[in-house]
């Protein structure tokens, strides 16, 4: 099968979203969100050797020229119990840092939904993407997209063998599409809160094509239970 590449030479590089972090890995590289001073949230799907995260980074391929990343590493990663390798159900993960990050214009916390997010909320999902030119060195681009989150009428017909109510589905009409290279694991902000964290693209998300996430706002007793306890 092609696989497309959704990488724009063109596209004027945005200021990263602060509370985005790049979890730089040995194996394939995943987008973290930042949820508090030394917790990251992520996909449990990750498997990230040697793990370095990465704050306040726009171009990970030329870290050199980058004037506000913070680089920090990891004490514990925390899976959700319920999660399995076998399924996209309860797909994410906690990340605790070695030290407390410093919060800047450039780092600051995602702010975690407190009630879902409804048919047709505008949401904004960024990751990074690769230049054509050479897939082995980490992304050259951080790139957005404006989506809506689709009906759960739609998305059931579309998905019946992936949807739980623990999930959400973000992009254009469900459909297959061509898969593409991006860093994988992307936060889905709907309305200015974290919503959901990407368990399964079908295609490009870049491309607006449908995103299967994580609905963050079931696990929230979780997450709030795992941060106070350790």
């Amino acid at each position: 099968m092609e696989v497309v590449l959704t990488f724009d030479p063109d596209y004027k590089d945005v200021i990263t979203p602060p509370y985005m972090i790049y979890l730089k890995s040995d194996y394939l590289p995943c987008v973290g969100g930042l949820i508090h001073p030394l917790w990251v949230i992520t996909a449990a799907h990750c498997n990230l050797l040697k793990l370095q995260l990465i704050l306040g980074v726009t171009k990970p391929s030329n870290l050199k020229e980058e004037k506000h990343i913070q680089v920090v590493g990891y004490e514990k990663m925390i899976h959700h119990p319920q999660f399995s390798i076998t399924s996209i159900e309860h797909n994410f993960m906690l990340i605790k840092l070695q030290t407390h990050i410093e919060l800047n214009d450039y780092v600051k916390l995602a702010s975690l939904a407190k009630e879902p997010a409804t048919e047709d909320t505008m949401c904004t999902v960024s990751t990074w993407t690769y230049n054509v030119c050479d897939l082995y060195k980490d992304p050259d681009s951080l790139q957005n997209v404006n989506i809506s989150v689709i009906s759960e009428t739609e998305w059931r017909e579309a998905y019946k063998t992936y949807i739980r109510d623990s999930m959400m589905c973000v992009g254009i009409v469900p459909g297959r599409r061509l898969p593409c290279k991006e860093v994988t694991a992307a936060p889905a902000m709907c309305d200015g809160v974290l919503q959901g964290i990407l368990t399964f693209g079908d295609g490009c998300v870049l491309r607006a094509d449908v995103g299967i996430y994580t609905r963050i706002i079931n696990y929230i007793p979780w997450i709030e239970n795992t941060i106070r306890n350790n």
